[in-house]
């Protein structure tokens, strides 16, 4: 059996949870998903996790935060007063959002924090600064 290395393509079903055990994704019910390893496309671990599998093999991996989407970061954080907020546009905490940066960058910013006289919207990756552990099954290489 040949083991998938960097360069192959490969499909895979997975599942991914937090430390508390809730799922945040999974393939179930989808068609696997199809990436080239070592190439960048998912994140360093699962990359690396998925990096000898054979055809068939089921496993779960552990990715600590730095081989995810990387710690939190306090300056991905901003305070908009509240008035620069157009009034078509839903407030509520939890909700995500579009910005443009000065350079015409789209970037999703979820609505953390809200009162009088500002909002506050946090840049990073809703997945930053967390553990991730994914139950992997490879499906095929090719």
């Amino acid at each position: 059996m040949t083991a998938a290395k960097s360069g192959d393509t490969v499909r895979i079903h997975y599942t991914g949870t937090l430390s508390d055990g809730s799922v945040f994704d999974s393939s179930e019910g989808r068609d696997p998903l199809e990436f080239t390893l070592g190439s960048g496309q998912v994140i360093p671990g699962f990359d690396t996790g998925v990096t000898g599998m054979i055809v068939g093999d089921k496993k779960t991996i552990e990715i600590a935060c730095d081989d995810a989407y990387g710690p939190v970061h306090e300056d991905a954080r901003q305070d908009v007063p509240r008035a620069q907020i157009p009034a078509e546009i839903p407030l509520e905490v939890g909700i995500q959002l579009q910005m443009q940066s000065p350079t015409g960058q789209v970037v999703p910013v979820t609505v953390v924090a809200i009162t009088e006289e500002a909002v506050t919207l946090d840049a990073n990756h809703p997945l930053a600064g967390k553990d991730l552990t994914f139950a992997l099954e490879l499906v095929s290489i090719g």
